[in-house]
Formats: structure tokens, sequence, C-alpha cells
């Protein structure tokens, strides 16, 4: 009996993790200060790691492209730099939550906040520009830059209200596995996002080449 072909879709894996991470984050574990508010914050801090993780493996996908001249790693930058930005675009209402539930209010002038919606209104531009140059290998250089350039941000970016790594920094290792368990979840739906984004781009890439093939034998 064959496998339903509803379970080889990457985009019904996406969806089913997205409810798993839904489920598994409302059963997160209380914290002493914030109490059950420290639950948006698991979801927020896994949210931006996975968009970041996205973003340098799109980065060191592109450059393994130029290193070993295939198109197919250029390509998986692609996929993974727009698997990042789709991250990155939705953890800023994620991090909205979190300053309301655990502030009190928006404090939209923090400083990391401010870099979150520069880098996503730049990633938009920079997709919309990958897409009218439908170029691989543009897509593996700007990723690359892109990522660069956020991380060189971040590490001289300051705080005024957002502690530093607050779930790391925790002495409550029951906190820290939990948050692990979330981080794993969230990669996973970044993968399937991934691998969705990949194989709607194969059609396109067999488009190209039978457009191509006339003026060969011709």
């Amino acid at each position: 009996m064959s496998t339903p072909r509803v379970f080889k879709s990457a985009l019904f894996w996406l969806l089913a993790t997205l409810l798993l991470i839904a489920v598994f984050t409302a059963l997160g574990p209380a914290e002493k200060t914030l109490g059950v508010n420290v639950r948006v914050v698991y979801l927020h801090g896994a949210w931006v790691w996975t968009a970041l993780a996205a973003f340098i493996a799109a980065a060191a996908t592109g450059l393994g492209g130029f290193v070993f001249r295939r198109e197919s790693l250029h390509r998986w930058s692609l996929a993974l730099g727009r698997t990042g930005l789709l991250f990155w675009i939705t953890y800023l209402p994620i991090s909205l939550w979190a300053m309301q539930a655990n502030w009190n209010g928006l404090f939209l002038v923090e400083p990391r906040w401010r870099v979150g919606v520069i880098f996503a209104v730049g990633g938009v531009l920079l997709q919309a520009g990958l897409t009218l140059l439908e170029s691989p290998m543009w897509a593996s250089a700007l990723n690359l830059g892109y990522a660069v350039a956020l991380l060189a941000v971040l590490q001289t970016t300051g705080r005024i209200m957002h502690p530093p790594s607050p779930i790391l920094n925790s002495d409550a290792p029951r906190l820290q596995l939990f948050f692990g368990g979330l981080c794993a979840l969230t990669l996973l739906a970044a993968w399937q996002m991934v691998r969705w984004l990949r194989r709607h781009d194969e059609p396109h890439s067999a488009d190209v080449v039978t457009a191509k093939a006339p003026s060969q034998t011709g």
C-alpha cells in the first residue's frame, strides 16, 4: 500500500510542524518572574535564532556554490535566504507580543527592534531584486553580503530593555531544555519551508531548459 501523496508534501509537514510548535509553546514551563508570559519569550527567541541560522546557512551554501561552481548550491542558497527572511519578518510581530506581555507596552526605540525592522525592509527589497534578476548566483552573492552585514550590526547594536540571552543565562536547566526543544522544532519548520521553496523552484529550471531546447536543435 502506497503512502498517501499528502504525507510526501513538504508544505503538509511544514503546517504540521507549525501546529506542533504552537502546542509545544503553550505547554512551556512558567518562570518565577515572568510567569506564563515567558512562553512568548521562548517563541520569540527560537524564531529569531532560526532566522539567523537560515541566513548563515544561505551565506555558507552560496559561498559553496562559488567554490564548487554548482548551480544547485546557488538555488539552495536562494531558498535558505527566503526562508530566513520569512522567519525574520514574522519574528517582528512576535517581538511586539513579547514586549506587550512582559514590558506592558511597546518600546519601539529599542535598538534591536529597529535593526530588525531595517533588515526586514532591506531583505524584502533584496528578494524583490533577486526575483527580477532570476540569477541564482546573484542570490548567493547577496545572501552572503546580507548575512555578514546583519551579524556585524547585531554585534555592535546596544540594548536598552532587551536582556542578553535571558533563557541561556537562566539558572533553570528545565527552561533551557524546553527552549532547546522549541529551537529544534522551529529549525525543522524552517527546513520544511526550504524544501518546499526548493521544489517550487525546480519547475522553473525545467521550463528554462525546455525553452532553450528548440534553438539548440534548430
